[in-house]
């Protein structure tokens, strides 16, 4: 049927199937999970699920879901405000596949225009938190600052680390939600967290840092600066959390020498989303550049010297360092940071000047008029938040028949916090609500407010003076660079994108939909249960969907990224041996062959990693890990695996492994990277896993959006389902609630018998890619039967002899129109592809073609060919060629390439200049030397 929803996701039709079945030389995809998968692991049942929705009915369905949902006018604060997305960033990013189905720009050639994005964004945080350098982008504000709090513990000078200091004031007007992430965060790296007055706190010798929140939770402006120089007064590093917005009219931060701005970008044009994705900023000083978090986009030059930009530093460095990494995020909310860059360059300096400056006289009229009803007003200083002394329940009660949302602080108390969308309608509504506790409406006690800003903290350094923010602000100009930078990039809306181990599955436009409607991207992660009936049966529902999946019994949506999945994972099987009394359980296997998070994760977990050899097949070693399971069984808390492996095949002894671990008093963590090959097949349940993580971007068809955002839900036992309740790993309840959507739909629309099915492609195309390079590459890993999973290893290490390296065959894959596969990983010069179920079969077929004639052009030792790639159209099109081949052979080296051409807009980039000459942001390279 047309309108079946997975014959829309499933590439290869039916006799494209048969085909490929006939290729490999057998008769029917049953035939090949048996020879793919053993057999004791094989589900015996179908995968439970509710009959699948058309793309039609879906749409009809969450709509419905959506009217349950209650849209109030909210002035909650706490970190989260309603904001104006510019229709031309939601109409041209957000919902726009050329931004949010790329990938990680590892590929720096094919990515310079979310690059540039990218590198916007870290200007535009660094110059209006008066810090050095940026990050491009973190998780959630939370974590950022729980981020800042593991960096500045890892920088305590030898003096503290050998005094042991330890401990972390906080103050006590930090977000609630962050205080909770931190404490999560500091028990397994031993930091006690102080918390208190900044201006009542004593020092001493045992404190390495302190935390601010600018304002404060409940509005109040510290003055930062007196705060500051105390900590810095006994050597303590300082972390401010700050409102990004507000610093167009408060004095940076980094004026003052903090060590690290943390915050969110949310009121940067990103919807609420209850909870997210939002992306969070992470600024410092340019001395901690090898600690900072995350990624940094770097500017270098290419080939021919001219600029260029690449991700700098510690791309993946947790891939390098593994169990000593700083930190283990691998990712970021790269749309989203595009998003807030693009709301900054809209608008400009001026702009967000003008809109913060609107946001604070409402804020102070608001005061006034409430002042003239009796009612006072505790913070001296604010931005956009009023406290508010009153009888907090009857005004709770009256905001209810209003259809407002307040924060309830106590009692006594209530918070307002103004924002973008706030209007004299806004204002008009707020003081009506509280005529009906008029505590004395006395026109004599009108009054001329005094300066609600202190005046030592006004903002007077410059921000945003770059031509990148003062170029841009008609939608036409605005459209049009948006529309340069896409060009720049390569993304699914253009080819293939076969990246082994991350899944570029099809982003379903009837998926995506959802997003922008306001009844789902505009509730706030605080707003009470009663609001918000429509998300939690959707989110109720994910979670039962996803227990099906796993076989296991109960989920949490709450991780917003596989890594820090992983981490909760982990978290979750610390606690349970806390409650076992085996606290003392700290040692965590992890195989060589494993995600570099795992280790870093595990470290982060407060555990000791165990490195467990791989086999000659890339399966892991039973003997070596049986040796050091019996060895460390006294303290052995858990394993960690990735199933099928990261090599791309089901181990047989899979079973035997996770028996062993059990054998020896410890859980089996399963990381879920690879679940695209498992799903409605086998489990994670039935391999013998306790635990694993989910992610939803990869398997479940949340967008890459070109390196974030993403879901790591983890999935765990009933054993361990009671530890879920306590954990506190993200800001918003349910992480990125807004993002699940998309997985809810995908679930929805395939159904149980749809999923199996996705997965039996996705097998189907890898090995059908695995036997049309054979004789061209080798094969590194495959199965007993020689098969591989959903993706598979091309070994292109012997091509050295012809001095050519894996980095040569990438970037010549860009002159054929392609990303190229996951690059040396995990094996050094190895490549490592998975097509994906959303691939037909005459995209695999040009993918295979310009592979197999890259091969060719190594065998007739075009070296220089493949040194130059990628070729520019400015090379290319130049009066001068002096090259040892033609112009056609570099641009356009098969036919179909003509048709569809990608110019690359720079040549190859030189990482090591970017590196020697870092620069982040949109300034001279005279302000890091």
């Amino acid at each position: 049927m047309t309108n079946n929803f997975l014959s829309r996701h499933l590439g290869p039709r039916q006799k494209e199937i048969h085909k490929m079945l006939s290729f490999i030389g057998i008769e029917s995809i049953e035939e090949l999970l048996t020879e793919t998968i053993p057999e004791e692991i094989r589900l015996k049942d179908k995968l439970e699920s509710n009959t699948p929705l058309s793309e039609y009915q879906f749409l009809k369905h969450i709509q419905t879901l959506s009217n349950k949902n209650k849209l109030y006018d909210t002035y909650i604060g706490l970190g989260y405000h309603p904001t104006i997305t510019p229709p031309v960033i939601q109409r041209n990013i957000l919902e726009n596949p050329g931004w949010y189905t790329a990938y990680t720009p590892y590929q720096a050639e094919i990515a310079q225009g979310r690059l540039e994005a990218l590198f916007n964004f870290q200007t535009m945080v660094s110059d209006l938190t008066g810090m050095e350098l940026a990050n491009a982008s973190l998780l959630d504000e939370s974590t950022a600052a729980a981020e800042a709090m593991s960096m500045i513990f890892s920088l305590r000078t030898r003096e503290q680390k050998k005094a042991n200091a330890n401990k972390l004031f906080v103050s006590n007007r930090i977000l609630p939600q962050t205080l909770e992430v931190l404490n999560t965060r500091a028990t397994p790296l031993g930091i006690e967290l102080v918390v208190g007055s900044e201006s009542n706190i004593v020092y001493n010798s045992s404190y390495f840092g302190a935390i601010f929140q600018y304002p404060g939770k409940n509005g109040k402006i510290i003055n930062l600066s007196s705060a500051v120089r105390r900590a810095k007064s006994f050597n303590i590093k300082t972390v401010v959390s700050a409102d990004l917005l507000s610093l167009t009219l408060l004095e940076a931060p980094g004026t003052y020498g903090v060590d690290a701005v943390v915050g969110t970008t949310q009121r940067f044009g990103i919807p609420l989303g209850y909870g997210g994705p939002h992306a969070a900023f992470f600024a410092t000083k340019v001395e901690y550049k090898r600690s900072i978090p995350g990624r940094i986009i770097g500017q270098t030059i290419d080939l021919d010297g001219n600029p260029a930009l690449r991700m700098a530093l510690q791309t993946r460095e947790q891939h390098i360092k593994r169990d000593r990494a700083t930190s283990n995020i691998c990712t970021a909310q790269v749309l989203l940071a595009v998003m807030a860059g693009m709301y900054g360059a809209y608008h400009g300096p001026d702009g967000l000047k003008s809109i913060a400056e609107k946001i604070h006289n409402d804020t102070k009229e608001l005061e006034s008029r409430l002042f003239e009803l009796g009612f006072i007003n505790k913070n001296e200083y604010y931005f956009d938040t009023l406290k508010i002394q009153c009888n907090s329940k009857n005004i709770e009660i009256a905001s209810e028949s209003l259809n407002i949302n307040l924060l309830h602080i106590d009692n006594k108390h209530v918070g307002i916090s103004l924002n973008e969308t706030s209007d004299r309608d806004s204002i008009d509504r707020l003081v009506k609500l509280f005529e009906i506790e008029t505590i004395n409406n006395n026109v004599s006690l009108k009054r001329t407010l005094p300066d609600r800003i202190p005046f030592n903290s006004k903002r007077e350094t410059p921000f945003m003076t770059h031509k990148v923010f003062n170029s841009y602000h008609s939608e036409t100009s605005l459209m049009r660079y948006i529309k340069s930078l896409e060009r720049k990039d390569l993304a699914l809306n253009h080819s293939m994108i076969s990246l082994g181990s991350c899944t570029m599955k099809l982003n379903a436009a009837a998926e995506m939909l959802p997003l922008s409607w306001p009844q789902w991207n505009s509730i706030h992660p605080f707003a009470p249960d009663g609001q918000v009936e429509g998300y939690r049966e959707m989110l109720n529902e994910l979670e039962i969907e996803l227990n099906k999946v796993t076989g296991f019994h109960s989920t949490s949506l709450q991780p917003n990224s596989g890594a820090q999945g992983e981490y909760s994972g982990l978290m979750v099987i610390r606690a349970y041996h806390k409650d076992n009394k085996d606290s003392h359980r700290n040692i965590c296997l992890i195989p060589s062959s494993a995600h570099g998070t795992n280790p870093a994760s595990a470290v982060m977990a407060g555990m000791k990693v165990v490195v467990v050899k791989t086999d000659e097949l890339g399966n892991i070693d039973i003997k070596d890990l049986s040796d050091k399971a019996d060895k460390h069984k006294d303290n052995l808390a858990a394993l960690m695996i990735t199933y099928p492996s990261t090599h791309g095949v089901f181990e047989s002894n899979i079973k035997t492994i996770t028996d062993k671990i059990h054998q020896c008093g410890g859980q089996v963590y399963m990381d879920g990277a690879n679940m695209n090959a498992q799903v409605g097949l086998t489990s994670p349940a039935l391999i013998g896993a306790d635990v694993c993580h989910l992610n939803l971007h990869k398997t479940f068809a949340i967008p890459h959006g070109g390196g974030g955002p993403g879901v790591g839900p983890i999935c765990v036992a009933e054993h361990l389902s009671k530890y879920l309740p306590d954990l506190k790993v993200s800001a918003a309840p349910y992480g990125s609630a807004l993002a699940c959507l998309i997985s809810y739909g995908y679930i929805k629309m395939l159904g149980g018998d749809g999923l199996t099915k996705a997965t039996e492609i996705a097998i189907l195309n890898a090995n059908y890619i695995k036997k049309r390079l054979e004789g061209s590459y080798d094969i590194l890993y495959t199965g007993v039967k020689g098969r591989s999973a959903h993706e598979l290893i091309i070994d292109c290490r012997p091509f050295r002899e012809s001095k050519i390296e894996v980095v040569d065959i990438a970037k010549r894959l860009m002159d054929y129109g392609f990303h190229a596969p996951t690059v040396s990983f995990p094996v050094a010069g190895t490549m490592m592809i998975e097509p994906t179920e959303s691939e037909n079969l005459e995209e695999i077929d040009r993918f295979c073609d310009a592979m197999i004639s890259i091969r060719g052009e190594i065998n007739k030792g075009n070296i220089e060919l493949l040194k130059n790639a990628p070729h520019t159209q400015a090379m290319v099109t130049s009066d001068e060629w002096t090259h040892p081949y033609t112009r056609q052979q570099a641009a356009f080296p098969l036919d179909f390439v003509s048709s569809n051409k990608l110019w690359p807009s720079v040549r190859r980039v030189d990482e090591a200049y970017g590196d020697r000459n870092l620069i982040c942001s949109c300034t001279p390279i005279e302000a890091y030397k």
